[in-house]
């Protein structure tokens, strides 16, 4: 079954443009979700709607509301939302194509991919696929996702392209409430050089699945010896103690981290030669043993 876009309109550069279609990227249904129920019974709770002085009511009866003082609301009904229609309703117009490393990651928001919508669109949409990898450039467009207009980048990935939401500047937090009083600070140069080798160490190739969620592993566990009828003992993590010395602490995880030392290798090279000189020399007399005996 082929998968569900979550938005089909037009992806446009200038009086270029191609059917598309959009896809969430990633999902959660495989995360571990719990219902609420009630302690005696285990019957599933219903969240129902409840008005003040009504009581219970039927969602059918519900409607948008804005408020625009304390208390007071103004009635938005769903066709005066279809009145709202702008271009990036249903047409991704690319007005700006930036360096990747330009946009920095704490706007970056929702990932999608994007598909051409038919064959007829694949010419087009393979042309300015490969004229953004070319360049190296992230295309820039607007998309009204969710009644909410978003500011989108455009980048190639393998046959089709990446798409993801940018937070829009009144959602991101400065940073002088939380790092303003962190001292900018002039490090030790030894304790900064043991750093870096720590570093150094521990570079690798990221591979996600390295990195699996440990804390949904065990939760599963614990909820499959359940199912068993067993009581689930569940180890504690590791208690972990204060650092003293942050020099000691830098010396002892470099040295914990070092693989064996590669010094003792250079120099077993020049024992191992005389160590078979020396069986050359005595492997004459084994068969003068054998004879003798």
């Amino acid at each position: 079954m082929a998968p569900r876009a979550s938005w089909k309109g037009y992806l446009r550069l200038s009086l270029v443009s191609c059917p598309v279609r959009l896809y969430p990227a990633t999902s959660t249904s495989e995360r571990i979700t719990f219902n609420q129920l009630h302690k005696d019974t285990h019957n599933r709770i219903n969240m129902k709607p409840v008005d003040p002085e009504l009581g219970l009511v039927e969602r059918s009866d519900l409607v948008k509301g804005y408020e625009y003082e304390d208390k007071k609301y103004i009635i938005i009904e769903d066709a005066d939302l279809e009145r709202v229609k702008i271009e990036s309703t249903h047409t991704m117009n690319i007005e700006a194509f930036v360096d990747e490393q330009s946009v920095d990651v704490i706007y970056r928001d929702t990932p999608y991919y994007l598909a051409p919508d038919g064959a007829m669109a694949e010419e087009t949409f393979i042309v300015l696929r490969e004229a953004l990898r070319r360049t190296g450039k992230l295309a820039i467009a607007r998309l009204v996702l969710s009644s909410r207009e978003r500011i989108v980048t455009i980048g190639p990935r393998e046959t089709g392209m990446f798409v993801c939401t940018l937070r829009n500047p009144n959602e991101v937090r400065g940073t002088a409430d939380y790092f303003g009083n962190v001292p900018v600070g002039n490090p030790d140069p030894e304790m900064l050089q043991l750093a870096e080798a720590l570093i150094e160490q521990k570079v690798t190739t990221f591979d996600p699945k390295k990195y699996e969620d440990r804390y949904e592993i065990a939760l599963m566990q614990m909820i499959r010896e359940k199912l068993k009828g067993h009581k689930p003992i569940i180890a504690q993590a590791p208690e972990r103690g204060n650092v003293i010395n942050l020099m000691d602490a830098l010396k002892a995880s470099l040295s914990q981290a070092k693989p064996p030392a590669k010094s003792k290798p250079k120099a077993e090279p020049a024992a191992k030669p005389a160590a078979k000189s020396t069986a050359a020399k005595r492997a004459p007399a084994k068969p003068t043993a054998k004879k003798k005996a």
